[in-house]
């Protein structure tokens, strides 16, 4: 049993978009479908033209954040939300009634109706496909030209992200909430 996350060197990423086609070709997500699974934000270049600040411009890549204290299972009515064994917050879709209160809990806004089940899904760091066939990392992990993501064990002291998260400086987002997210970006 592991206990799954991910580190994101988000000053990496050059938005373009691999992460997010292979993410939605590991998982039969239509292409062009936005923040399906996962996407990059974009933080705007600040200034006028032509006092513009081009260091400001930044992408931030983001998902699920496979919350240890999620709101969106503790809502869930029918449990279609869970923790699996390996910490991964996942989504029966069996059990899914589509009463949408794990996408008004979720604070991360990750959350999306797939049009083909007309269930609630996310990301699940590829639990259903590469993870299941033994593979060790995700999708969008493997695809990234930048090497924007870590993905790994973070119970395995020798693991690639356990080694960075203690080498590195790192936030999560909205740690105000207390969520607990287990995707960390990497300063």
């Amino acid at each position: 049993m592991a206990r799954y996350g991910m580190a994101l060197d988000y000053k990496n990423c050059i938005n373009c978009k691999a992460c997010e086609v292979a993410c939605k070709e590991e998982n039969g997500v239509l292409l062009g479908a936005d923040k399906h699974r996962i996407w990059v934000g974009v933080k705007e270049i600040e200034g006028e033209f032509p006092l513009l600040s081009i260091a400001s411009n930044t992408f931030m890549p983001s998902q699920c954040q496979h919350c240890e204290h999620a709101p969106c299972q503790e809502v869930c009515p029918t449990h279609a939300t869970h923790y699996d064994e390996n910490g991964v917050v996942r989504v029966d879709p069996d059990k899914c009634i589509l009463c949408s209160y794990c996408m008004n809990a979720c604070p991360y806004d990750a959350r999306y109706v797939d049009d083909r089940t007309m269930t609630v899904d996310k990301c699940n760091f590829c639990s259903d496909t590469r993870l299941a066939r033994g593979e060790t990392t995700t999708a969008c992990q493997a695809t990234c030209p930048t090497k924007v993501r870590i993905f790994g064990d973070l119970d395995d002291p020798n693991s690639e992200i356990s080694q960075v998260l203690r080498d590195r400086e790192h936030f999560s987002l909205k740690p105000h909430l207390g969520t607990k997210p287990k995707l960390f970006y990497l300063i």
